[in-house]
C-alpha cells in the first residue's frame, strides 16, 4: 500500500512537471531580434510582421546549412508569393575577429556560392542565443530553424542538440507542412490557436 501510493505521489509530480513545461512554451511572442543584412544595415524581426517567416541560424561553412539553404531558397520559390519570407542568419560573421563589413562580404559569398534566393544576414551568438532560449551549457548544433506566424507567435522551433525531434523538425516534407500550415493560418486566428497549444519545440534528451 505505502509503495503504491509512493508511486501515485511520483507520477503526480510528473505530471504537473510536464504541465509546467508545457505551460512555459505556450503562446511565446517571437523576441524582438536585431541582426544586419548587407547593403541595408540592421533589421528588426518584427519588420517582417505579416509575413510568414522560416528563420535559421546557420554556420556559413557548415555542409548541412549549405544543404538546408537550397532546400529553403526551394520553399521561397514555391510559398514567396503566399507570404513566406525565408531568413538565414550567419553566426559565424564577427569570428575570427571580423569586422561588420567582413561579415557582410562572408554572407554575401555565402549567398553567392550556394545562389540562396533569400536574405542572408548575420548576427552575434550572444543575442541568437537568447532568442532561442538556449543555455551557454548546452551543445548546439547549425541549422536552427524557427518557423513563426504572420503575428509573431513561435511554432516551431529545433532543440539545441541533434536528436531523433531535431531530425524530425528539419525534415524536409516535415517543413513544408508546417509552412503550409502557417500559410493557411488566418491573421486574426494566429493567437488564439495556440491557447491551450504548447509551442512545438523538442526537448533535449538526458
Amino acid at each position: 500500500m505505502k509503495n503504491a501510493l509512493l508511486l501515485l505521489t511520483a507520477l503526480a509530480w510528473a505530471s504537473v512537471s510536464l504541465l509546467a513545461q508545457e505551460s512555459a512554451t505556450t503562446n511565446r511572442k517571437a523576441p524582438e531580434l536585431a541582426f544586419n543584412l548587407p547593403g541595408e544595415g540592421q533589421k528588426l524581426l518584427s519588420q517582417y510582421r505579416g509575413k510568414v517567416v522560416a528563420l535559421e541560424f546557420i554556420l556559413t561553412t557548415c555542409p548541412h546549412c549549405q544543404a538546408a539553404s537550397r532546400v529553403m531558397t526551394k520553399f521561397q520559390q514555391e510559398y514567396g508569393g503566399r507570404g513566406l519570407q525565408v531568413l538565414d542568419l550567419a553566426i559565424n560573421g564577427l569570428d575570427q575577429g571580423r569586422t561588420p563589413k567582413d561579415a557582410d562580404q562572408l554572407v554575401e559569398e555565402f549567398s553567392r556560392n550556394y545562389q540562396v534566393g533569400f536574405p542572408v544576414g548575420w548576427i552575434a551568438r550572444d543575442p541568437m542565443m537568447a532568442f532561442m532560449g538556449f543555455s551557454l551549457a548546452e551543445r548546439m548544433v547549425v541549422p536552427q530553424l524557427v518557423l513563426i506566424d504572420r503575428k509573431g507567435y513561435i511554432h516551431y522551433q529545433t532543440p539545441a542538440s541533434s536528436n531523433d525531434e531535431w531530425e524530425k523538425l528539419m525534415n524536409e516534407s516535415a517543413i513544408r507542412q508546417h509552412i503550409e500550415e502557417l500559410l493557411a493560418l488566418k491573421t486574426s486566428a494566429a493567437r488564439s490557436s495556440l491557447n491551450g497549444n504548447p509551442v512545438k519545440m523538442a526537448r533535449k534528451t538526458p
